[in-house]
């Protein structure tokens, strides 16, 4: 393979909001390079996994090199992929972390939307250069001139230089690579420096080992190399060194300056190569490592259970393996009285939470149950010591917490203007506290609120896009802790607490929430032989309270006439019988109860 000068290396990601194109984009310019055969090509060559083609969304960053010639002159250009949902924004800041330049793709017909603002932040904190690209400029209501001056209103780039595509039918894709090869700057660096190279992923391959994804920022890489991982200080030998391809990757003796490759160094397990650390040389180590690259934070936490408990340590083994191809998930064992032992899982928000759960059952054959989800609060206890808690049952008690601080958002909507009043009325009852309010154009508004986490972990998004018809767009960072006041709301069912129905809750919602709860697990709990009691409470004060009414059954169905005193006899037997059954009886909870918790209405 002929070497290319590093002058001639271009390194750039994709950032768009979901269903922009994005996926169809990357699928052209590997088409135009000439990496991929027609007959070799499939519709989002760089979506891997089954549930990122059938959903459509991209959930893993992924990577390719491409050779192209523009004037005769040979190129490599570095394609680094990146997901859209808000929930995978953590793969977007590492891809960006390892280009010099970005595409930023906006739809011609839908126009700037939450993630495309929430996206180009992070570029811009990371100095890249930014080429506006107008996707689908084949569809009859496209306008890319409105959708430039909003770029310009809403982002405040200057959209002078910019690309009009159309991923679908190729339209102006030569072009674009042509005017990314000239807008986007080449990697900086030394190649007479000791070697600097960042992790920007790492994944698990059943015959390879743990493999790193790296960018090259000074020196080289080669193989038989002794190189150290600075965050852990172990020393491997590189065994193999791959370029990313789409279809099969391409194995190299060198990965030099301003490239991206694949470390074989033959681990068997991914911990030791986290993702945002610094690979140097042993011998000759670089004095420090790259920074700016911030590590996945879950927000959102849920129990997961296997629906048959002799599956905990199926489950177990499940979530290791996945973790080693998502290295942003974190789990730990707890157990419930009511669902016995299972993991308290974090993720990065609710769409993660749902791809993980549906990759555990799909990839790994397992029947699971998710709790309600929940988010990290901080107590300050009355002795001053403060603490950090994921899950409702490990709230202290009253008496011992001085102050619950619970996780704000800044959450970012842009919405046509017929919908701002449904939307301002929703995020008041969310207890949002309005930060701007600007009008784009005659027909778009982006809106700004604080909010707190819990409020949008339910059914937010739901709640929002039905509301706006489907047109609003949101997205949201996390901005700290304020002091909230809150409380803990217990269910008992049949006098017993149910730890996996316990919810936090804001102090003047609490009544509202309980009453909703406790109806909606009324017509859950099927009727039993025994009036079931179902209550919601506060510590010890009982705040809503409803009954399963039990089943009919005729004791006197067989004395056939005769004195009174006989069916009497048989009835009071019977309720002798129920004082017992209820005093031990044991009322079995439906899976749906567990999320009934999702539906309440604030």
């Amino acid at each position: 393979m002929a070497i290319v000068p590093q002058a001639n290396i271009r390194n750039f990601s994709i950032i768009a909001h979901i269903d922009h194109g994005k996926s169809t984009l990357a699928d052209r310019i590997i088409q135009e390079c000439g990496a991929v055969s027609d007959r070799e090509m499939s519709a989002q060559v760089m979506d891997t996994m089954d549930i990122e083609k059938e959903r459509g969304i991209t959930i893993k960053a992924q990577s390719v090199r491409l050779d192209y010639v523009k004037d005769g002159v040979p190129y490599i250009l570095n394609l680094i992929d990146t997901p859209g949902h808000v929930d995978f924004s953590y793969e977007v800041s590492r891809s960006l972390a390892s280009s010099e330049g970005a595409l930023l793709i906006v739809d011609a017909a839908q126009g700037v939307e939450a993630q495309t603002i929430a996206n180009v932040y992070i570029a811009l904190e990371n100095n890249l250069e930014l080429l506006p690209v107008v996707n689908k400029i084949d569809l009859p209501s496209a306008d890319p001139t409105r959708v430039l001056a909003e770029l310009e209103n809403a982002i405040g780039i200057d959209t002078t230089e910019h690309c009009l595509v159309s991923a679908k039918t190729g339209l102006g894709v030569k072009n674009l690579i042509d005017t990314l090869i000239d807008k986007i700057p080449a990697p900086n660096g030394d190649e007479n420096a000791p070697t600097k190279a960042l992790i920007y992923d790492s994944w698990f391959d059943n015959y390879l080992g743990a493999l790193a994804l790296v960018r090259v920022f000074d020196g080289s890489l080669k193989k038989g190399q002794i190189v150290k991982v600075m965050g852990t200080k172990d020393d491997h030998q590189i065994l193999d060194l791959m370029y990313p391809n789409p279809i099969a990757p391409i194995k190299t003796k060198e990965i030099r300056t301003g490239e991206v490759g694949v470390v074989v160094m033959g681990l068997k397990t991914v911990d030791s190569l986290m993702v945002g650390d610094t690979i140097t040389d042993s011998k000759n180590p670089t004095s420090e490592v790259i920074h700016g690259f911030e590590p996945a934070k879950p927000f959102v936490f849920a129990g997961i259970y296997p629906i048959e408990t002799d599956k905990f340590e199926d489950l177990r083994d499940a979530l290791n393996k996945l973790k080693l191809n998502d290295s942003s998930l974190s789990f730990e064992p707890e157990s419930s009285v009511a669902l016995g032992s299972g993991f308290r899982t974090g993720f990065l928000g609710m769409l993660h939470m749902e791809v993980v759960k549906e990759r555990l059952e799909r990839e790994f054959d397992l029947d699971l149950i998710a709790t309600a989800p929940t988010v990290v609060y901080e107590v300050e206890q009355t002795n001053g010591e403060k603490i950090s808690i994921q899950n409702p049952s490990e709230l202290p008690d009253a008496s011992k917490i001085s102050t619950i601080y619970e996780p704000y958002i800044k959450a970012t909507i842009l919405t046509p203007n017929e919908f701002v009043g449904n939307l301002i009325k929703l995020l008041s009852d969310r207890r949002g506290i309005q930060i701007k309010m600007d009008y784009l154009n005659e027909t778009r508004v982006l809106l700004e609120y604080d909010v707190p986490m819990n409020e949008i972990v339910m059914d937010f998004y739901d709640k929002l896009k039905s509301l706006t018809k489907g047109y609003a767009s949101f997205d949201y960072e996390p901005i700290g802790f304020r002091v909230g006041k809150l409380v803990k709301l217990d269910i008992k069912v049949a006098g017993e607490v149910v730890d996996a129905l316990s919810i936090i809750v804001p102090d003047d919602k609490a009544r509202n929430r309980g009453l909703a709860f406790v109806n909606q697990l009324k017509e859950l709990i099927p009727r039993q032989l025994f009036e079931v009691s179902i209550q919601a409470s506060i510590g010890n004060t009982v705040i809503a309270r409803s009954n399963v009414k039990s089943m009919g059954k005729n004791v006197t169905a067989k004395c056939y006439g005769g004195d009174i005193t006989r069916k009497r006899k048989l009835l009071d037997k019977q309720k002798a019988g129920k004082k017992r059954m209820k005093s031990i009886g044991r009322v079995e909870v439906p899976q749906e109860a567990f999320m009934a918790v999702l539906k309440l209405d604030s």
